[in-house]
Protein backbone atom coordinates (compact mmCIF):
# COMPACT_ATOMS: atom_id res chain seq x y z
CA UNK A 1 0.00 0.00 0.00
CA UNK A 2 1.03 3.64 -0.82
CA UNK A 3 0.95 6.63 0.96
CA UNK A 4 -1.69 7.91 -1.43
CA UNK A 5 -3.48 4.81 -1.03
CA UNK A 6 -4.20 5.55 2.83
CA UNK A 7 -5.61 9.23 2.06
CA UNK A 8 -2.89 11.30 2.10
CA UNK A 9 -2.82 13.78 -0.40
CA UNK A 10 1.07 13.59 -1.33
CA UNK A 11 0.63 13.85 -4.63
CA UNK A 12 0.00 17.77 -3.94
CA UNK A 13 3.56 17.80 -1.95
CA UNK A 14 6.23 16.50 -3.88
CA UNK A 15 9.30 15.57 -1.65
CA UNK A 16 11.76 14.76 -3.07
CA UNK A 17 11.20 18.83 -4.28
CA UNK A 18 12.58 20.14 -0.88
CA UNK A 19 16.11 17.69 -1.16
CA UNK A 20 19.09 19.10 -2.90
CA UNK A 21 19.58 14.93 -3.78
CA UNK A 22 18.05 12.08 -3.50
CA UNK A 23 18.46 8.78 -1.44
CA UNK A 24 21.95 7.57 -1.12
CA UNK A 25 23.10 9.87 -4.09
CA UNK A 26 23.39 12.35 -1.33
CA UNK A 27 26.32 11.06 0.32
CA UNK A 28 29.56 12.38 1.19
CA UNK A 29 31.52 11.52 -1.81
CA UNK A 30 33.66 8.76 -1.19
CA UNK A 31 37.41 10.10 -2.18
CA UNK A 32 36.16 12.93 0.39
CA UNK A 33 34.80 10.96 3.34
CA UNK A 34 38.26 8.85 2.85
CA UNK A 35 40.05 12.10 4.04
CA UNK A 36 37.51 13.10 6.82
CA UNK A 37 37.89 9.64 8.63
CA UNK A 38 41.53 8.78 7.60
CA UNK A 39 43.33 8.31 11.39
CA UNK A 40 40.50 7.78 13.28
CA UNK A 41 41.17 4.11 14.02
CA UNK A 42 40.24 3.81 17.89
CA UNK A 43 43.19 3.32 20.15
CA UNK A 44 43.79 0.58 22.01
CA UNK A 45 43.29 -1.76 18.85
CA UNK A 46 39.47 -1.56 19.05
CA UNK A 47 39.64 -3.58 22.32
CA UNK A 48 37.43 -2.20 24.66
CA UNK A 49 35.86 -3.83 28.60
CA UNK A 50 32.84 -4.18 26.84
CA UNK A 51 34.02 -6.39 24.42
CA UNK A 52 36.30 -6.87 21.22
CA UNK A 53 35.72 -4.88 17.85
CA UNK A 54 35.81 -7.52 15.27
CA UNK A 55 34.79 -4.87 12.27
CA UNK A 56 35.63 -0.72 12.73
CA UNK A 57 37.00 2.11 10.43
CA UNK A 58 39.79 0.13 8.98
CA UNK A 59 38.37 -1.24 5.86
CA UNK A 60 35.01 1.41 5.53
CA UNK A 61 33.00 -1.97 5.64
CA UNK A 62 29.11 -2.04 6.17
CA UNK A 63 28.11 -1.62 9.57
CA UNK A 64 30.48 -1.77 13.12
CA UNK A 65 30.97 -5.43 14.31
CA UNK A 66 31.79 -6.05 18.62
CA UNK A 67 32.34 -9.51 20.28
CA UNK A 68 29.99 -9.12 23.10
CA UNK A 69 32.33 -10.71 26.54
CA UNK A 70 31.67 -15.00 27.02
CA UNK A 71 34.52 -16.44 25.58
CA UNK A 72 34.31 -18.10 21.66
CA UNK A 73 30.60 -19.26 21.52
CA UNK A 74 29.72 -15.58 22.53
CA UNK A 75 27.05 -13.95 19.88
CA UNK A 76 28.62 -10.07 18.38
CA UNK A 77 26.66 -7.32 18.56
CA UNK A 78 25.96 -5.64 14.68
CA UNK A 79 25.19 -1.74 14.57
CA UNK A 80 25.25 0.70 11.80
CA UNK A 81 22.73 3.89 11.13
CA UNK A 82 21.79 5.27 7.80
CA UNK A 83 19.33 8.28 6.93
CA UNK A 84 18.94 10.39 3.53
CA UNK A 85 17.01 12.35 1.77
CA UNK A 86 14.10 11.82 0.07
CA UNK A 87 14.26 9.66 -3.20
CA UNK A 88 10.77 9.50 -4.37
CA UNK A 89 7.55 11.73 -3.48
CA UNK A 90 5.32 9.54 -1.98
CA UNK A 91 5.91 9.53 2.03
CA UNK A 92 5.49 6.22 3.09
CA UNK A 93 7.20 4.43 0.12
CA UNK A 94 10.27 6.72 0.83
CA UNK A 95 10.01 5.38 4.72
CA UNK A 96 9.68 1.62 3.54
CA UNK A 97 12.66 2.00 1.19
CA UNK A 98 14.96 3.94 3.95
CA UNK A 99 14.19 1.25 6.74
CA UNK A 100 15.56 -1.34 4.31
CA UNK A 101 18.41 0.35 2.87
CA UNK A 102 19.45 0.44 7.06
CA UNK A 103 18.43 -2.81 7.85
CA UNK A 104 20.91 -4.24 4.88
CA UNK A 105 23.88 -2.84 6.53
CA UNK A 106 23.54 -5.48 9.14
CA UNK A 107 22.56 -7.83 6.55
CA UNK A 108 25.27 -7.01 4.86
CA UNK A 109 27.48 -8.17 7.60
CA UNK A 110 25.54 -11.64 7.74
CA UNK A 111 23.74 -10.64 10.48
CA UNK A 112 20.36 -10.54 12.18
CA UNK A 113 18.44 -7.01 13.06
CA UNK A 114 17.08 -6.98 15.98
CA UNK A 115 15.97 -3.41 17.17
CA UNK A 116 16.32 -0.05 15.35
CA UNK A 117 15.29 3.73 16.29
CA UNK A 118 14.20 6.25 14.06
CA UNK A 119 16.07 8.88 12.53
CA UNK A 120 14.00 12.00 11.84
CA UNK A 121 14.79 15.72 10.37
CA UNK A 122 11.48 17.53 9.59
CA UNK A 123 11.01 21.24 7.97
CA UNK A 124 7.68 21.49 10.70
CA UNK A 125 7.39 24.90 8.88
CA UNK A 126 7.56 23.78 5.11
CA UNK A 127 5.62 20.08 5.65
CA UNK A 128 2.59 19.03 7.39
CA UNK A 129 3.23 16.31 10.26
CA UNK A 130 0.55 14.03 8.56
CA UNK A 131 3.32 13.25 5.86
CA UNK A 132 6.20 12.65 8.65
CA UNK A 133 3.98 9.93 10.36
CA UNK A 134 3.35 8.34 6.79
CA UNK A 135 7.24 8.14 6.49
CA UNK A 136 7.70 6.86 9.71
CA UNK A 137 4.36 4.67 9.23
CA UNK A 138 6.45 3.26 5.91
CA UNK A 139 9.44 2.30 8.32
CA UNK A 140 8.01 0.49 10.41
CA UNK A 141 5.91 -1.98 8.07
CA UNK A 142 9.18 -2.77 6.90
CA UNK A 143 10.97 -3.45 10.10
CA UNK A 144 8.26 -5.42 11.37
CA UNK A 145 8.63 -7.38 7.97
CA UNK A 146 11.72 -7.99 8.87
CA UNK A 147 11.15 -9.40 12.93
CA UNK A 148 12.84 -6.13 13.99
CA UNK A 149 11.64 -3.64 16.80
CA UNK A 150 11.08 -0.34 16.34
CA UNK A 151 11.66 1.58 19.74
CA UNK A 152 11.45 5.33 19.61
CA UNK A 153 13.89 7.52 17.65
CA UNK A 154 15.06 11.30 17.50
CA UNK A 155 13.80 14.00 15.84
CA UNK A 156 15.03 17.21 14.87
CA UNK A 157 13.65 20.37 13.15
CA UNK A 158 15.74 20.69 9.76
CA UNK A 159 15.26 22.68 6.60
CA UNK A 160 15.00 19.61 4.35
CA UNK A 161 13.74 16.70 5.28
CA UNK A 162 15.63 13.24 6.07
CA UNK A 163 14.79 9.91 7.53
CA UNK A 164 16.74 6.78 8.34
CA UNK A 165 17.74 4.50 11.22
CA UNK A 166 20.16 3.14 13.85
CA UNK A 167 19.67 -0.30 13.74
CA UNK A 168 21.46 -3.16 16.12
CA UNK A 169 21.57 -6.31 15.41
CA UNK A 170 23.59 -9.78 16.04
CA UNK A 171 25.49 -12.35 14.14
CA UNK A 172 27.90 -15.27 14.72
CA UNK A 173 31.38 -14.02 14.63
CA UNK A 174 33.09 -16.99 12.89
CA UNK A 175 30.24 -16.63 9.39
CA UNK A 176 30.50 -12.80 9.19
CA UNK A 177 30.46 -11.43 6.08
CA UNK A 178 33.22 -8.80 5.80
CA UNK A 179 34.35 -6.64 2.80
CA UNK A 180 38.22 -7.79 3.67
CA UNK A 181 37.50 -11.16 3.12
CA UNK A 182 37.60 -12.14 -0.93
CA UNK A 183 40.30 -14.22 -2.26
CA UNK A 184 41.13 -15.22 -5.94
CA UNK A 185 39.25 -17.55 -7.73
CA UNK A 186 35.67 -16.42 -6.82
CA UNK A 187 32.79 -15.13 -8.42
CA UNK A 188 30.73 -12.39 -7.89
CA UNK A 189 27.17 -12.17 -7.25
CA UNK A 190 24.89 -9.38 -7.56
CA UNK A 191 21.54 -9.23 -5.92
CA UNK A 192 19.58 -6.42 -7.17
CA UNK A 193 19.65 -4.87 -10.79
CA UNK A 194 21.10 -1.78 -10.97
CA UNK A 195 19.60 1.50 -11.89
CA UNK A 196 17.97 2.75 -9.06
CA UNK A 197 19.91 6.38 -9.26
CA UNK A 198 18.40 6.84 -13.26
CA UNK A 199 15.63 6.11 -12.16
CA UNK A 200 15.48 7.77 -9.16
CA UNK A 201 16.98 11.05 -10.77
CA UNK A 202 14.14 10.87 -13.53
CA UNK A 203 11.63 10.60 -10.86
CA UNK A 204 12.89 14.02 -9.54
CA UNK A 205 12.89 15.50 -12.73
CA UNK A 206 9.63 14.70 -14.50
CA UNK A 207 7.57 13.24 -11.31
CA UNK A 208 7.23 10.20 -13.53
CA UNK A 209 6.40 6.94 -10.97
CA UNK A 210 8.92 4.09 -11.79
CA UNK A 211 7.25 0.77 -9.16
CA UNK A 212 9.87 -1.56 -10.10
CA UNK A 213 12.32 0.79 -8.78
CA UNK A 214 10.31 1.39 -5.40
CA UNK A 215 9.52 -2.05 -4.85
CA UNK A 216 13.46 -3.16 -5.53
CA UNK A 217 14.37 -0.53 -2.82
CA UNK A 218 11.81 -1.56 -0.70
CA UNK A 219 12.88 -5.33 -0.61
CA UNK A 220 14.76 -6.82 2.14
CA UNK A 221 18.15 -8.14 1.84
CA UNK A 222 17.32 -10.89 4.18
CA UNK A 223 17.46 -13.80 1.75
CA UNK A 224 20.06 -12.89 0.09
CA UNK A 225 22.34 -12.71 3.03
CA UNK A 226 21.07 -15.82 4.72
CA UNK A 227 21.28 -17.32 0.96
CA UNK A 228 24.79 -16.26 1.23
CA UNK A 229 25.64 -17.69 4.51
CA UNK A 230 24.03 -21.16 3.60
CA UNK A 231 26.20 -21.16 0.54
CA UNK A 232 29.70 -20.29 2.60
CA UNK A 233 30.35 -17.19 1.56
CA UNK A 234 32.50 -15.10 3.88
CA UNK A 235 32.91 -11.77 1.93
CA UNK A 236 30.17 -9.43 0.34
CA UNK A 237 28.68 -5.60 0.66
CA UNK A 238 25.52 -3.56 -0.27
CA UNK A 239 25.25 -1.63 -3.22
CA UNK A 240 24.46 1.68 -2.64
CA UNK A 241 25.44 5.10 -3.18
CA UNK A 242 29.32 4.61 -4.37
CA UNK A 243 27.67 2.22 -7.02
CA UNK A 244 28.31 -0.88 -7.87
CA UNK A 245 31.96 -0.19 -9.19
CA UNK A 246 32.96 2.16 -6.03
CA UNK A 247 31.64 -0.42 -3.32
CA UNK A 248 33.45 -3.19 -5.39
CA UNK A 249 36.62 -1.27 -5.72
CA UNK A 250 36.63 -1.24 -1.76
CA UNK A 251 35.85 -4.67 -1.56
CA UNK A 252 38.94 -5.40 -4.29
CA UNK A 253 41.08 -3.03 -2.02
CA UNK A 254 40.51 -4.22 1.46
CA UNK A 255 40.58 -7.79 -0.03
CA UNK A 256 43.81 -7.10 -1.94
CA UNK A 257 42.73 -8.66 -5.23
CA UNK A 258 41.34 -7.56 -8.87
CA UNK A 259 37.99 -7.79 -9.48
CA UNK A 260 36.83 -8.44 -13.41
CA UNK A 261 32.96 -7.22 -14.07
CA UNK A 262 31.94 -8.26 -17.68
CA UNK A 263 29.40 -5.59 -18.08
CA UNK A 264 26.83 -7.69 -20.56
CA UNK A 265 26.39 -9.71 -17.12
CA UNK A 266 24.91 -6.96 -15.21
CA UNK A 267 21.25 -6.75 -14.70
CA UNK A 268 19.59 -3.42 -15.19
CA UNK A 269 15.85 -2.43 -14.43
CA UNK A 270 13.99 -1.45 -17.07
CA UNK A 271 14.05 1.97 -18.34
CA UNK A 272 17.44 2.44 -16.93
CA UNK A 273 19.14 2.29 -19.87
CA UNK A 274 16.39 5.15 -21.34
CA UNK A 275 16.86 7.34 -18.46
CA UNK A 276 20.88 6.85 -18.29
CA UNK A 277 20.42 8.41 -22.47
CA UNK A 278 18.02 10.82 -21.74
CA UNK A 279 20.61 12.55 -18.93
CA UNK A 280 19.36 11.50 -15.69
CA UNK A 281 22.86 11.20 -14.04
CA UNK A 282 23.14 12.26 -10.73
CA UNK A 283 26.38 14.42 -9.31
CA UNK A 284 27.26 11.78 -7.33
CA UNK A 285 26.93 8.85 -9.69
CA UNK A 286 29.65 11.24 -11.45
CA UNK A 287 31.73 11.58 -8.65
CA UNK A 288 31.75 7.88 -8.22
CA UNK A 289 33.26 7.48 -11.72
CA UNK A 290 35.87 9.71 -10.83
CA UNK A 291 36.47 8.35 -7.97
CA UNK A 292 37.67 5.02 -9.12
CA UNK A 293 38.56 5.89 -12.63
CA UNK A 294 42.39 5.68 -12.00
CA UNK A 295 42.07 2.53 -9.94
CA UNK A 296 40.21 0.25 -13.40
CA UNK A 297 41.29 -0.61 -16.61
CA UNK A 298 37.87 -0.08 -18.91
CA UNK A 299 39.34 -1.32 -21.63
CA UNK A 300 37.21 -0.44 -24.36
CA UNK A 301 33.90 0.51 -21.89
CA UNK A 302 31.88 2.86 -22.92
CA UNK A 303 31.17 6.16 -20.96
CA UNK A 304 27.39 5.48 -20.65
CA UNK A 305 28.23 2.02 -19.31
CA UNK A 306 30.95 3.26 -17.47
CA UNK A 307 28.17 5.65 -16.02
CA UNK A 308 25.40 3.40 -14.78
CA UNK A 309 28.28 0.68 -13.54
CA UNK A 310 28.88 3.81 -11.00
CA UNK A 311 25.38 4.56 -11.24
CA UNK A 312 24.84 5.98 -7.16
CA UNK A 313 22.14 3.39 -5.46
CA UNK A 314 19.73 3.67 -2.97
CA UNK A 315 19.17 0.45 -1.02
CA UNK A 316 20.34 -1.72 -3.34
CA UNK A 317 21.24 -5.66 -3.63
CA UNK A 318 24.21 -7.28 -1.87
CA UNK A 319 27.74 -8.37 -4.00
CA UNK A 320 28.68 -11.56 -2.69
CA UNK A 321 32.19 -13.22 -3.47
CA UNK A 322 30.16 -16.15 -3.78
CA UNK A 323 27.36 -17.82 -6.03
CA UNK A 324 23.99 -16.92 -4.69
CA UNK A 325 21.01 -18.56 -6.05
CA UNK A 326 19.14 -17.01 -8.35
CA UNK A 327 21.57 -14.05 -8.41
CA UNK A 328 23.57 -13.56 -11.20
CA UNK A 329 27.37 -13.96 -11.95
CA UNK A 330 28.71 -10.31 -13.03
CA UNK A 331 32.28 -11.06 -12.84
CA UNK A 332 35.19 -12.77 -10.69
CA UNK A 333 38.09 -11.86 -8.08
CA UNK A 334 41.34 -12.39 -9.77
CA UNK A 335 44.70 -12.32 -8.12
CA UNK A 336 46.18 -8.88 -7.88
CA UNK A 337 47.27 -6.98 -10.57
CA UNK A 338 48.14 -3.41 -11.65
CA UNK A 339 44.38 -1.89 -11.32
CA UNK A 340 42.14 -3.06 -8.83
CA UNK A 341 39.23 -3.49 -11.28
CA UNK A 342 38.79 -4.01 -14.84
CA UNK A 343 35.92 -3.92 -16.40
CA UNK A 344 35.25 -5.78 -19.40
CA UNK A 345 37.30 -8.62 -19.02
CA UNK A 346 40.83 -8.98 -18.80
CA UNK A 347 43.26 -9.83 -21.69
Amino acid sequence: MTGSETGVRQETVRLTQYAHGGGCACKIPPGELEEIVAGLTPAGGGVGRAGDLLVGLDTGDDAAVVRMPGGPGAPAVVTTADFFTPVVDDPYDWGRIAAANALSDVYAMGGTPLVAVNLLCWPRDLLPFDLAREVLRGGLDVATAAGCAVAGGHSVDDPEPKYGMAVTGTADPARLLRNDAGRPGTPLSLTKPLGLGVLNNRHKTTGEVFPQAVETMAALNRDASRAALAAGAVCATDVTGFGLLGHLYKLARASGVTAVVDPAAVPFLDGAWDAARAGHISGGTRRNLEWVAPHTDFGRTDELTRLLLADAQTSGGLLVAGEVPGAPVIGELVAAGPHRLVVGGRG
